[in-house]
Formats: C-alpha cells, structure tokens, sequence
C-alpha cells in the first residue's frame, strides 16, 4: 500500500511542479547551514530516480509479504520517512512556504496525496507490529 502511495505521491509532485519549490528550498538552507546535505535535481534526473526507488520498492513486495526479517527496519525505516514526507507537505500548505524567502500559492505540491501517504505509513506500523506478536506466538 506505501508504494503505490509513494507512486501516486510522486507524480503528484511531478503534475503540481514541486521541484520549483524543493530547489529554492535546498538553496536557501545551505546560504544559511553550510552543513546542509541535500541535493537540488534538474526535472528529468528526479523523476526517473524516483520512478527507479518505486520499482526496486515494489520489486521487494514480495518478499515483505513473507515477512522477511532484512527487509522489517527497511519497512520501519520506508513508513517513518513517508510519514513525515505527507506531514511535511501538509505542514508547508497550511504555512503557505517552506523557509521565509520560499512562498507558494496554496496546496503546496504533494499535498493531494499526502493523505495517502499518510494512511499508508500508519497501514504499514500496524501491519509490522501484527506480523511482529503473531511470529512471536508461533515460535
């Protein structure tokens, strides 16, 4: 359910032109912290990043069906990421901008399917704490 989340999140971004705001973002936090370790993409190059995590994501649904152990701190690790991926986007629209000198008209892009991000997160706890306690019961 998280990766056709993040799937449909993606092209979300990609329809309501989040890039003109994640890359003016990234620029002004590393004017302000040097440390800052973001990158900012060209359109094309993110993209087809993105649309290569979503096939190596959904590539391991079928081992995450088997509830793999490998695979359960990446799942943790997948659900935390996108949770706060759709609060942050539900964040910067209630804001109207990202840092100071970033402002947008509201929705902030990815905002649409940050829902689904967000139920599918929550889907994705519940589901690893069930398969935890009933591998634990049958051992």
């Amino acid at each position: 359910m998280l990766c056709l989340a993040f799937c449909a999140h993606v092209a979300d971004e990609a329809l309501t032109g989040f890039l003109a705001v994640y890359n003016p973002t990234v620029l002004a936090m590393r004017s302000r912290f040097a440390w800052y370790p973001m990158p900012t993409f060209e359109f094309r190059e993110w993209l087809i990043g993105l649309i290569l995590v979503n096939a190596i994501l959904l590539a391991l649904t079928r081992f995450a069906y088997r509830n793999a152990r490998p695979l359960r701190p990446l799942a943790y690790v997948f659900a935390v990421v996108m949770l706060f991926n759709g609060l942050g986007h539900t964040v910067f629209t209630i804001l109207g901008h990202t840092v100071a000198s970033v402002q947008f008209a509201r929705p902030a892009p990815g905002f649409y399917s940050s829902p689904l991000l967000l139920a599918a997160s929550a889907y994705l706890f519940i589901r690893l704490r069930t398969t935890r306690r009933n591998a634990g019961a049958q051992q």
